[in-house]
């Protein structure tokens, strides 16, 4: 059986609120207990969404680009991670950093997910720490060498 594809839209939080709000209230407040005024922290209306659709137009999965460069809540409902839509979110978002004309990315990866993040050509770059009661560690990747 092929892999699904997905297609991935960059929207404004107007747009990606019912959607994005559902995938991170499962995400990150059922499963993975993050309370949930520390998930909703007031910045989505100022931040570039990226919303996976699967072929049957199901919402996927979701991350936001802030102004300063920094990948957020990035997160993949249960039944569709392992089959690319985390990838293709990810390589959207730095890539519209980067046609915005920023020179680095950087987010704060879990810990258990920075082999992902690594992947694409980011690289931890500071100690781990603590949010939300999960461990993370600080991630970033410079724009300016070269392709890809």
């Amino acid at each position: 059986m092929p892999a699904p594809s997905f297609v991935i839209r960059i929207c404004n939080w107007d747009q990606a609120r019912i959607d994005a709000g559902r995938i991170r209230e499962l995400v990150f407040v059922r499963e993975q207990g993050v309370p949930p005024d520390l998930e909703m922290d007031g910045q989505d209306a100022h931040c570039d969404h990226a919303l996976a659709y699967a072929a049957d137009g199901a919402a996927a999965g979701t991350g936001r680009l802030l102004q300063d460069g920094h990948i957020g809540r990035m997160a993949v409902l249960q039944e569709w991670r392992g089959k690319g839509a985390g990838a293709l979110l990810l390589q959207t978002l730095v890539e519209q950093a980067r046609s915005r004309g920023d020179t680095r990315v950087r987010l704060n990866a879990q810990t258990s997910a920075a082999g992902f993040y690594q992947r694409y050509g980011f690289e931890v770059s500071g100690p781990e720490f603590m949010e939300a009661g999960i461990p993370h560690v600080p991630m970033q990747r410079d724009l300016n060498c070269g392709p890809g």
